[in-house]
């Protein structure tokens, strides 16, 4: 992989990783385009990195927020902020449970396998349009909301599954607020991100790749950048109930996907 190809998937990533058209399986697609023969291992690499910058430019766009989540934390009040970032600790479970007693299998899945990627696609395509349908309420977040949907989350680990739109299609689905639902959607996942880069800083599995540190800094630096302008756009398209055009293109490009894989 070159500076040009580390580029290209940075702005993918950062625009998929909002917009509800699973980030994974396009970054699966766009290695298989640009011919990235790299091993799951280094592949992985790539893919936390991007998702690391995208988790930063939540980060930024929700500072208000992350800071509120980290004064209830710490505040030990059963206040609104407190309330708020025990469902975030609770919607964390499923996926790292997931993460921790199956990662080997899942970074076989991150090799290409366009496919599964392609299935994946249209089961994203269908949450989506059923979210659309739809009504929207006033209802914030429950307890046992924040669980089902981090099993949403955890399910959405799967190259293909839109990690924003399994969340936010079941949030709206178990009658959710669609903006609540949508910020909820993106703050959930900063502390899965960190936690998960840190557990591989930590075994040394980062530090085994061979890619180049100046294509893993060009990938960052434009997944943060096309993270911060996705992420805003994506409050706005969930609030104004067009997921619909989502579901259509992701149903679309997982035809395509598996057409494409099976006539080569």
């Amino acid at each position: 992989m070159n500076e040009l190809d580390a580029a290209i998937l940075g702005i993918i990533q950062g625009l998929t990783e909002f917009l509800p058209v699973s980030s994974s399986g396009h970054l699966e697609l766009g290695k298989a385009l640009l011919g990235d023969n790299s091993i799951p291992s280094e592949s992985l690499l790539f893919t936390v990195i991007l998702h690391a910058a995208t988790a930063l430019s939540t980060v930024v766009v929700f500072r208000k927020d992350v800071a509120e989540i980290f004064k209830g934390l710490f505040q030990f009040k059963w206040n609104e902020e407190f309330k708020f970032s025990l469902k975030i600790v609770l919607s964390m479970i499923p996926a790292a449970l997931i993460g921790l007693f199956f990662e080997e299998q899942l970074e076989s899945l991150f090799g290409g396998n366009i496919i599964f990627v392609g299935f994946m696609l249209i089961v994203t395509a269908l949450l989506l349009w059923l979210a659309d349908k739809a009504k929207n309420t006033n209802k914030p977040v429950s307890y046992s909301n924040a669980f089902v949907i981090g099993v949403a989350q955890a399910i959405a680990i799967l190259p293909g599954i839109s990690r924003s739109g399994a969340t936010i299609s079941t949030s709206v689905l178990l009658g959710n607020d669609k903006t609540k639902a949508a910020r909820f959607s993106f703050l959930m996942v900063v502390p899965l991100i960190l936690g998960k880069i840190a557990k591989d800083l930590l075994d040394g599995n980062l530090m085994e790749s061979s890619t180049s540190f100046s294509v893993l800094a060009i990938g960052f630096a434009t997944s943060f950048i096309a993270g911060l302008a996705a992420c805003t756009w994506m409050i706005s398209i969930v609030r104004k109930s067009k997921l619909s055009y989502f579901a259509i293109y992701c149903f679309i490009a997982g035809i395509v996907s598996i057409a494409v894989a099976y006539y080569n």
